[in-house]
């Protein structure tokens, strides 16, 4: 890590759980060195000394915080911060992974800790249990389903991930003391046969730049898969065993997005409604990156042009990964017609209401029995059909976890030890499957173009002022220049 201590004192301030265990912070008014989630009222910048690790604030004569415990930061002890944790136990049980004991169990193996570990870090620093966790998550989606839709209550009820109604009734009345039919609107408890479907609301912070979002993922959708329709994006959706689609449009009086889906798709709807979150960035803080980015002359236009612009994410981290693969060394319009290719030939059939929007994504195990061959013929150049039949089956094996939550360092150095993926794929897949704000592929060459064609170091170099917010910096620069790839 390059030390620059106002960027750093800006991921400081934020308290953003992403930068957890990537840095400390020293306070030599008190002696004390902290982790950037702790809780304490932030020091004044003056004040302030950072460091790579925390033998290095020790060495400097700091002692830890009591309330932080920079011993618990990642890269310190096997388990995670209690935000992260909780975030990944949460993907976890939206995947469906965590219905019990064996679940967790399943959930600290593949992260290298004990689900003993998970309990007793989740209980210190939080009060509650995984359990808590997972009854909280699914009274809150149930509320919402209860007051915003038409479902009957023993849909909620699995929806929301309930094993039964009788256990979601129990659940309402345990921690409300009320039945979840008082949760009710005044509306007809009735579905709405003709449409199937139902709509959803999806919060952000304001302003977003929904116009640049959809741009950005147009010039990307993979044939049958996505497709952007006036204001609206859509896509076809596959988790586990369940299949549909979803139609998003922004909603900009309500401060969301309305998401409207299938009834196929509600045993699968915290997976899927997490999903929507990282691909539209809706966690972001625009307020907090635009007053730092603003600062640099180079992209205080175009953050003024752009209030609310948002790093898209990745709805499927194999999914982007090999449209990444697909985008080394071509523009985005050629490696968007290879995409389509590759999906049609390879992915499921789906029947959707949407011409045109007919592809599930193809699955890393599914590409993962595939021939090189094959995926060569399809106009792919060698190379890269062997470094996507590599990455899928890395990622088949679970050897390689392309998710939020997931350490960036260490996905980007699994990326690059595959064949025939460089630096710059590996930053960009961090960056938008990882959800790591602080990804900065200084290859790009639209990024140098906007820079004044400045090398490869130079725009390192400058990327130093942007940090940790370079990956929002990167879409300015894209929007400044144009992207060439990917």
């Amino acid at each position: 890590m390059t030390p620059d201590n106002t960027a750093l004192y800006t991921a400081l301030a934020s308290h953003d759980p992403r930068f957890d265990g990537v840095f400390y912070v020293g306070v030599t008014s008190t002696g004390i060195y902290c982790r950037p989630v702790c809780t304490a009222r932030t020091p004044k910048a003056a004040n302030c000394r950072f460091f790579d690790s925390a033998v290095a604030a020790e060495k400097a004569n700091f002692r830890p915080c009591l309330r932080c415990r920079p011993e618990l930061a990642p890269g310190n002890a096997p388990v995670d911060d209690a935000q992260r944790i909780a975030s990944l136990i949460a993907h976890r049980i939206d995947e469906g992974m965590l219905d019990d004991g064996a679940g967790l169990e399943t959930i600290a193996a593949r992260f290298g800790w004990s689900s003993r570990q998970i309990r007793r870090m989740l209980q210190r620093e939080l009060g509650v249990s995984p359990m808590d966790l997972v009854l909280t998550r699914r009274l809150l989606l149930a509320k919402q389903l209860l007051t915003d839709t038409r479902l009957p209550v023993s849909e909620v009820a699995f929806a929301s991930g309930f094993s039964s109604v009788r256990r979601f009734n129990d659940a309402f009345n345990g921690r409300y003391g009320i039945p979840p039919t008082q949760f009710r609107k005044a509306t007809p408890n009735t579905r709405d046969v003709a449409t199937d479907t139902f709509t959803l609301q999806l919060a952000y912070r304001p302003p977003l730049d929904w116009a640049g979002l959809l741009a950005f993922l147009e010039a990307r959708a993979m044939c049958g898969v996505e497709a952007i329709d006036g204001d609206a994006y859509r896509r076809t959706v596959q988790l586990g065993s369940h299949t549909g689609w979803v139609s998003v449009r922004h909603a900009p009086a309500q401060r969301a997005l309305l998401v409207e889906l299938p009834h196929s798709l509600t045993p699968v709807l915290p997976a899927l409604l997490g999903r929507l979150r990282h691909l539209f960035d809706l966690s972001a803080r625009p307020d907090v990156i635009a007053a730092h980015l603003s600062q640099d002359p180079v992209l205080a236009d175009s953050v003024s042009r752009h209030p609310g612009l948002r790093v898209p994410g990745g709805f499927d981290g194999f999914e982007l990964a090999v449209r990444a693969i697909l985008g080394q060394q071509i523009t985005v319009k050629a490696a968007t017609t290879i995409a389509g290719r590759f999906a049609i030939a390879l992915g499921e059939h789906i029947e959707t209401p949407y011409g045109g929007l007919d592809r599930l994504a193809p699955t890393a195990e599914r590409v993962a029995r595939t021939r090189v061959e094959e995926v060569a013929a399809l106009g792919i150049v060698r190379t890269r059909a062997e470094s996507i039949v590599a990455l899928a089956r890395e990622m088949a094996a679970e050897r390689l976890v392309l998710e939020p939550g997931a350490q960036p360092d260490e996905s980007i150095a699994r990326l690059t030890a595959l064949p025939g993926v460089g630096p710059w794929t590996a930053q960009y897949i961090a960056m938008r499957a990882t959800r790591w704000p602080d990804a900065f592929p200084k290859e790009d060459i639209a990024a140098r173009k906007a820079l004044g064609g400045v090398s490869a170091r130079a725009a390192e170099a400058a990327s130093q002022a942007w940090r940790p917010w370079r990956s929002y910096a990167l879409l300015h620069l894209w929007q400044t220049a144009g992207p060439s790839r990917s």
